[in-house]
């Protein structure tokens, strides 16, 4: 799919008062266009010759000049040939690329090769649209090409073209003045050229006649061409004169009765005009003395029209502002004419913006919902949206709504097919874009199915099936086990099994999702519906044998493995479920031991962080003033002067190292007291005294879920649902308190009982207790330690935390070693109740 998007600095705009053009016109009237090809064929026809003008005779340049001149042409003519060759070829392989278009036709309309100009042309419109100069420039070169009925009819349609891509009201009053002049019944003023010139008006009338700060040029001309048409009349045909006279009448009202520039001149005029013919005679000091009452009541409230506009149209003509600055006045401007509640004016507005600003696609989106809510069927609303998708191809909501206005129009399928297939040719910024694209044809060709239009032939189901294989193949790779994409292929299943009536199709879509989407449990799910829903239970049953062995994502696997089982129960004999069930047994305690593997990982990656974060709290809180204890600088300090000075260093500042080791003997035993309070915090303690303990509980339950599940039980005092630590979601495993053991053992007899599609695993919770004393005792079992016992409850961590926190890294020597027997008498020196450092415990050793 090719994109589309034109540049907007490619896109030439008409910003000029109407002063300039005025003259620009009258310039042209005196002066022909220069710009207008003139071309002679030489003898044979082939190429073209320069006219009169540039072949004269009468030269005064030199030969060498002349020489010098033709070698500068042919170099200018080789490095067009060069540039026509790379714009060919870029238009080839990008058929959509505005500018390079618009280049192409810029220089073989300089080189004046007419064959190719016209063809560059014709491509160009095909796919994108003009601006209102690009139509005049080929209106002019095809008209100074030939004349005669062939040469009219061609420009005719050329200028029908440029009017319906934008509103011009340059561009119409050059139609007007084409048809005036060069058409043989009108320029004779016969019947039928007169009654053709006037619907050409009325046509620009309609398309332009709001026109606030225009569209009275339009008006201008109408009443010029009628009063022509009156000064031509016999002043003896005195009734074909007046039947004139109230045309003229009619229109100078009806531009009264219309709000715009200019409104008092026009006023002035009309009067003027009456006084002519006779009518009135202005004695009054009022301009609207002398005119009907109702002429002026509608001009009074024309003027009031206008002057609430006045503020918007100066300022949307501010063309030197920024153009994002500018396009928000428009939309302004929008606003307010939307409340006024006139929908002639409001299309009007939307055109003049358009013009302007040609490939703004919310400005496109903002005009067609305005007339899908105002219009809700019609040609107008379809040109629009032709015109939308040719500007603005990039934007996949205007096709959708193209499609949709086109059903609504009752157009034919030949029609909205060939727009559906242009849609395909571009390039969309979204999947979304693609997907709503395909489900808005398939939508149509759905309906036209179902309830075929009168007078049209009924479908061919192929097409059907071929529009939803193109999108499966368009999608597939992008969308791979998605919702969107399981969508897709379900509604073209169930279509396939209703409207095609093939159940072997239907099961075929879902096959062939499977090869794509094998993986996603939903896709076997919705086959396995479908079946159901058509009453193949054992089609169904074969599809459960074949994915319940298949890994999901998430709980998936256990999943299908319970909703074989549930199925077997509600659609199975005896024998299908006991088969279920000993296919599913083995599965699940599979499921559920590579369950807690990767829970214990977890749970030991979380106690090796843990470990980890509190070894580098204990380096950060050992590392006080440079990173150093007093002590452990001083004896660096020591070692380095010891380098220094030699053995007898060692003699003088013994006592200065002995000072350093009980420095170092007390940082140690503050260290070490303050890293045991954020060990000792971080530890919450359960009694689980009287607790059950559940497991396999569905990821989905909450504390609310097993309340409702034990309230027939009661007695629960709290709920502990087990949760990961670092992303927050459930383990699957939860702590129930109850007040007594009497409802603990009624919790305990629901096991294997259903919540949310799980079987619980219900059973009382007994954790493995500590050590029952803390110190070690001698022979006589008498305890070194504190002498009691130990009943603290373990701790949720699952490890001993009494004796993570006990230091035991080195034993004094009036502890006795575990199972050693002694009669020696137990001393009590007070300096064993001291700590001792690590340079005293070394010391001892050594001494040993």
């Amino acid at each position: 799919m090719q994109q589309n998007p034109h540049s907007s600095a490619a896109r030439e705009r008409e910003k000029k008062n109407p002063i300039e053009i005025k003259s620009e016109m009258e310039e042209e009237t005196l002066n022909p266009e220069p710009e207008t090809l003139t071309l002679q064929e030489n003898n044979n026809g082939d190429q073209p010759m320069l006219d009169a003008a540039d072949q004269n005779p009468n030269s005064s340049s030199s030969d060498s000049d002349s020489d010098s001149g033709s070698g500068s042409d042919d170099e200018d003519q080789a490095q067009q040939n060069l540039e026509i060759q790379t714009l060919e070829a870029e238009l080839a392989t990008n058929p959509s690329n505005y500018d390079a278009h618009v280049q192409y036709i810029q220089i073989l309309r300089k080189m004046a090769d007419i064959e190719k100009l016209r063809r560059a042309r014709e491509a160009m419109s095909m796919l994108l649209p003009l601006t209102p100069s690009m139509w005049q420039d080929w209106a002019k070169d095809e008209l100074a090409m030939g004349s005669g009925p062939e040469t009219f009819s061609t420009v005719e349609k050329l200028y029908e073209q440029g009017v319906s891509d934008y509103l011009s009201i340059s561009l119409w009053r050059d139609y007007l003045n084409f048809v005036r002049e060069n058409d043989p019944s009108v320029k004779e003023s016969s019947p039928a050229g007169i009654s053709k010139e006037r619907d050409l008006f009325e046509r620009a009338l309609t398309a332009a006649g709001l026109h606030v700060s225009e569209g009275n040029k339009i008006w201008e001309a109408y009443r010029e061409f009628e009063q022509a048409i009156c000064d031509t009349i016999d002043g003896t045909d005195t009734q074909a004169r007046e039947k004139q006279i109230q045309r003229i009448r009619v229109i100078f009202q009806r531009q009264l009765s219309v709000p715009h520039v200019n409104m008092r001149s026009t006023l002035l005029a009309y009067k003027a005009w009456e006084m002519e013919q006779g009518t009135i005679v202005d004695t009054g000091f009022s301009d609207q003395d002398g005119i009907s009452s109702h002429v002026a009541a509608a001009y009074q409230k024309a003027l009031e029209i206008y002057n609430a506009r006045v503020h918007f149209e100066e300022q949307i003509s501010q063309h030197d502002m920024p153009e994002i600055e500018r396009l928000e006045k428009f939309m302004n401007y929008l606003k307010f004419e939307q409340s006024s509640g006139d929908p002639a004016r409001v299309q009007v507005l939307y055109e003049r913006a358009i013009a302007e600003f040609p490939i703004a696609s919310q400005l496109w989106l903002d005009y067609t919902s305005y007339l899908d809510k105002t219009l809700k069927v019609g040609r107008i609303i379809s040109n629009v949206y032709s015109r939308a998708v040719k500007n603005c191809p990039w934007v996949g909501e205007l096709w959708v709504r193209y499609l949709l206005s086109l059903e609504r129009g009752h157009a034919s399928e030949k029609e909205i097919a060939a727009v559906f297939y242009k849609s395909q040719q571009c390039t969309f910024s979204t999947l979304d874009e693609y997907v709503e694209l395909f489900l808005t044809r398939i939508d149509g060709l759905r309906r036209r199915l179902s309830c075929p239009v009168e007078g049209e032939h009924a479908l061919d189901y192929s097409l059907f099936r071929d529009t939803f294989q193109s999108a499966s193949d368009y999608l597939s790779p992008q969308m791979k086990n998605t919702d969107v994409l399981l969508r897709l292929y379900a509604y073209w299943a169930r279509l396939e099994l209703h409207l095609g009536k093939d159940l072997v199709a239907a099961r075929g879509v879902w096959e062939s999702l499977l090869k794509i989407s094998g993986t996603m449990m939903e896709a076997w799910l919705g086959y396995i519906a479908m079946e159901i829903e058509s009453g193949h239970v054992n089609e169904a049953r074969s599809i459960y044998r074949r994915c319940y062995g298949k890994k999901f994502s998430g709980t998936g696997s256990e999943d299908i493995c319970y909703l074989w089982l549930r199925f077997e129960r509600e659609f199975g004999s005896l024998d299908d479920f006991d088969y279920a069930e000993r296919k599913v047994a083995p599965r699940l305690q599979e499921l559920q031991l590579l369950r807690s593997k990767q829970e214990s990982k977890l749970t030991e990656e979380r106690e090796n962080s843990l470990k980890k974060n509190v070894r580098e709290k204990r380096k950060q809180a050992s590392d006080v003033s440079d990173e150093q204890p007093p002590a452990k600088r001083q004896k660096d300090a020591t070692q380095k002067q010891k380098k220094v000075h030699g053995k007898d260093y060692e003699v003088q500042n013994k006592a200065e190292q002995n000072e350093g080791k009980e420095m170092k003997a007390k940082g140690a035993k503050d260290v070490q007291n303050e890293m045991k309070e954020p060990v000792l915090e971080k530890t919450k303690v359960y009694a689980d005294q009287c607790t059950a303990f559940v497991s396999n509980l569905s990821l989905k339950a909450n504390n609310e879920h097993l309340h409702q599940f034990f309230s027939d039980v009661g007695g629960v005092v709290a709920i502990r649902i087990l949760k990961d630590k670092f992303t927050g979601n459930s383990r699957g495993l939860a702590y129930v308190d109850f007040s007594d053991d009497a409802h603990l053992a009624a919790a305990i007899a629901k096991n294997k009982q259903t919540l949310l599609d799980r079987k619980l695993s219900i059973a009382r919770s007994n954790p493995k207790r500590g050590k029952k004393e803390h110190g070690h005792t001698d022979q006589t079992g008498a305890a070194s330690g504190s002498g009691e016992t130990s009943n603290e409850p373990r701790a949720r961590q699952g490890s001993d935390s009494a004796i993570k926190r006990k230091n035991t890294f080195a034993v004094p020597r009036n502890v006795a070693a575990l199972g050693w027997i002694t009669n020696k008498p137990k001393t009590q020196d007070p300096d064993d109740e001291k700590p001792k450092s690590n340079d005293e415990f070394r010391n001892m050793f050594l001494k040993g």
